[in-house]
């Protein structure tokens, strides 16, 4: 069985992004494990990436981007290059899943795809999933269309964390730089 992480950058623990994240992990079928960015330090996330299969990276996005908790987390995590001795997300799936009050910043998801994919070689699953208020009948709870898209972009981030682990090509890439 996969093992399937959700880390959720959000400035406090609960809320919106952790019920989105949640959702999505809730539709993977996989043994799952919800990390808080806001209650776990950066050590034990990096090391949960090297007993992960696939990641869903949750975060609100503020500024028209992912948090700068997400941003911080990132650049701690090492990536095997100049000089540095591991690279735990290389050779994983994972899933984005942003949040936000309005549509109006769902192109957020693209820049963090584009970092996961190019600078840590990850298999990263599209097109994304951007929530905002509408998706939410409180803050904690997804409303029954958006619980449903969740859990579907949960079977597909199960789908594609058994194609990465079976192909030894596609656990193979490295990063673009």
């Amino acid at each position: 069985m996969s093992r399937i992480i959700g880390v959720v950058a959000g400035p406090e623990p609960g809320g919106r992004t952790a019920a989105a994240v949640a959702g999505v992990l809730a539709g993977t079928g996989a043994d799952t494990d919800l990390i808080e960015l806001s209650q776990t330090p950066f050590p034990e996330v990096t090391a949960a990436f090297a007993d992960a299969d696939a990641v869903v990276f949750g975060s609100p996005v503020y500024r028209a981007g992912h948090t700068a908790s997400l941003r911080a987390l990132l650049e701690a995590t090492e990536r095997g290059r100049w000089g540095e001795k591991t690279a735990p997300l290389q050779g994983t799936a994972a899933a984005v899943v942003l949040t936000g009050a309005s549509g109006h910043h769902f192109l957020a998801v693209d820049g963090l795809r584009s970092v996961l994919a190019g600078f840590f070689a990850v298999q990263v699953l599209s097109p994304g999933l951007y929530l905002d208020h509408s998706g939410y009948v409180d803050r904690g709870t997804l409303t029954e269309d958006s619980a449903a898209l969740a859990a579907a972009h949960g079977r597909a981030l199960a789908d594609l964390t058994a194609a990465v682990r079976s192909s030894e090509a596609l656990r193979a890439i490295t990063p673009v730089v």
